[in-house]
């Protein structure tokens, strides 16, 4: 997902979608460790997805702490 996508959405559906990668990326180890995956490109897609929707969620909680004080 692009950055800018991922940018239009809330906390609330950013949590949603980083839960969902979280969930997608152990089914993909499990895959791993049986000898079956059919994309092994899929894991660095999915950690790049996570850090970037924790990067986003991480400067939505600075913006939040300036706007408090």
């Amino acid at each position: 997902m692009k950055i800018g996508q991922l940018r239009a959405l809330s906390k609330e559906e950013l949590l949603a979608k980083h839960k969902a990668l979280k969930e997608e990326l152990f089914k993909l180890n499990q895959k791993r460790y049986s000898g079956r995956v059919e994309k092994p490109h899929q894991f660095s897609v999915i950690r790049r997805d996570l850090a970037r929707i924790q990067t986003l969620l991480r400067l939505m909680d600075i913006e939040s702490r300036k706007v408090k004080q």
